[in-house]
C-alpha cells in the first residue's frame, strides 16, 4: 500500500455534499487555512468529515450525505472516497495506479486532530460523558508530576561513545541551556551529591568516568522531558499573555492553578469563565494532543471569546503550527478570528450542482 506519509493535505474537493453543494477548496501554503462561510453552508460539516476519513471513523462518514470527497496530498496522490447510498469505497490513487485502503488502516495515511465546537465535554477512558476541563488538566499534571517523580533519580546510561574532557565540557553546556528552560516547567533533575553541575574543566578532567556518566544521564533526561517542557512552557505563555488579572502557575505538587494578581486568592482551573476554558482546552489539545506533522482542524474557535482573544488566536496557532509543522484548518463564523489574515481565508461560495 502507498500511503503519503511524510506529507501534509493540500486541497480537498467534495461534490454532492447534502447532495447538491460542490467545493474544490486549494489549502494555503502556509500553516493556516481559514474556511468562512454563511450558516449552512456545510463547513463544519465538511471539516469534520476530512478528519473522520482520516481518522477511520467510517461509521461517522457514512450517514454524511454527499457522493465523492478527494483528499489531495504534496507527493502528488489522493484519497477518494464515495459514498453511495452509504456504501463507502476509499481509494488511493497516486501515478494512475488505485489501491483500495482498508477501512482499519485509514488512520495510518495521515495524523488527524479534530477540534470540536462542542468541547467544554468529552469522554473519559470508560466513555463517561466529563467536563474536558477536569480530564486535560489531570492529564497534564499527571506528566508533570510523573517528571517531578523521574528527576529524583537519574537513568543510568551504558554508552561506548568516546567523549574528551572537551567533548564532556561542550556537553555539560547544551545540558544545562536545556534544563534551564526545562525547570520553567516546574521539574528538574537531582543532582548526586558527589557531582557538581555545571562541573568545571579541572573536575572533568580530575574525575572524568564520573562526569562521563553524569553527562550521558543528564542527556537523555533532557532529551526525554524537553518536548514536554516545551509545551509546558508555550502553554504557559499563551494562557498567561490572554488571562486578565490572573496568572496561571505549577504548583509544587505538580498541579496548575490560577491566583488573582492583586489578592492572591487561588482559583481552580474548573472554576474559570467559559471563555478560559475554551482557550485552556482548546490550546492544550493543539500542545499536548496534535502529533508533529499532522492536520488540525479546530471548528469554531471563536466560541465564547471576547473579540481581543479571537484576534489573538491566529498567531497562536501560526506559530505552535510552524514549531510542530502541522497544518491547521480554522473553520470559523467571526471575521475576528481571521483578523488581518485574509489572504489566508477561503470563503465557501453557493456552488450547487444542476
Amino acid at each position: 500500500m502507498f500511503f503519503p506519509r511524510d506529507t501534509m493535505l493540500t486541497r480537498v474537493s467534495v461534490t454532492g455534499l447534502f447532495n447538491e453543494i460542490n467545493y474544490d477548496i486549494q489549502l494555503m501554503d502556509g500553516p493556516i487555512t481559514f474556511i468562512h462561510a454563511q450558516n449552512g453552508q456545510g463547513k463544519s460539516t465538511l471539516v469534520k468529515l476530512i478528519c473522520n476519513i482520516l481518522q477511520g471513523n467510517l461509521e461517522e462518514v457514512r450517514t454524511v450525505p454527499f457522493q465523492r470527497l478527494d483528499l489531495f496530498f504534496d507527493n502528488n496522490s489522493r484519497l477518494i472516497v464515495t459514498n453511495r447510498n452509504q456504501e463507502l469505497s476509499t481509494i488511493m490513487q497516486k501515478n494512475r495506479v488505485e489501491e483500495e485502503i482498508p477501512e482499519n488502516v485509514l488512520a495510518d495515511v495521515l495524523s488527524a486532530l479534530y477540534i470540536d465546537p462542542e468541547r467544554l465535554y468529552t469522554c473519559d477512558d470508560l466513555g463517561n460523558l466529563v467536563p474536558s476541563i477536569d480530564l486535560y488538566m489531570k492529564e497534564l499534571s499527571d506528566s508533570i508530576r510523573r517528571a517531578i517523580g523521574d528527576s529524583m533519580t537519574l537513568p543510568a546510561v551504558e554508552s561506548d561513545e568516546k567523549l574528551t574532557d572537551a567533548d564532556l565540557d561542550q556537553m555539560f553546556k547544551n545540558i544545562e541551556a536545556k534544563l534551564n528552560f526545562i525547570r520553567q516547567a516546574g521539574f528538574q533533575p537531582t543532582i548526586p551529591s558527589n557531582c557538581k553541575f555545571p562541573p568545571t574543566r579541572y573536575e572533568i578532567s580530575e574525575k572524568h568516568d564520573r562526569y562521563r556518566s553524569l553527562a550521558l544521564s543528564l542527556r537523555t533526561y533532557a532529551d526525554r522531558y524537553y518536548p514536554l517542557a516545551e509545551s509546558i512552557v508555550i502553554y504557559l505563555d499563551i494562557i498567561n499573555t490572554l488571562f486578565v488579572n490572573k496568572r496561571v502557575d505549577i504548583n509544587d505538587k505538580g498541579f496548575l492553578q490560577a491566583t488573582m494578581d492583586r489578592s492572591g486568592t487561588i482559583i481552580p482551573l474548573n472554576r474559570s469563565s467559559s471563555g478560559e476554558k475554551q482557550i485552556l482546552i482548546m490550546f492544550y489539545l493543539l500542545l499536548f494532543k496534535a502529533s508533529p506533522g499532522s492536520l488540525v482542524v479546530i471548528d469554531e474557535p471563536e466560541v465564547s471569546l471576547h473579540v481581543s482573544w479571537q484576534q489573538q488566536l491566529g498567531k497562536f496557532i501560526s506559530d505552535i503550527a510552524r514549531v510542530r509543522e502541522l497544518k491547521v484548518i480554522i473553520s470559523t463564523h467571526a471575521p475576528a478570528v481571521i483578523h488581518d489574515r485574509w489572504d489566508c481565508a477561503v470563503e465557501l461560495g453557493d456552488s450547487r450542482t444542476n
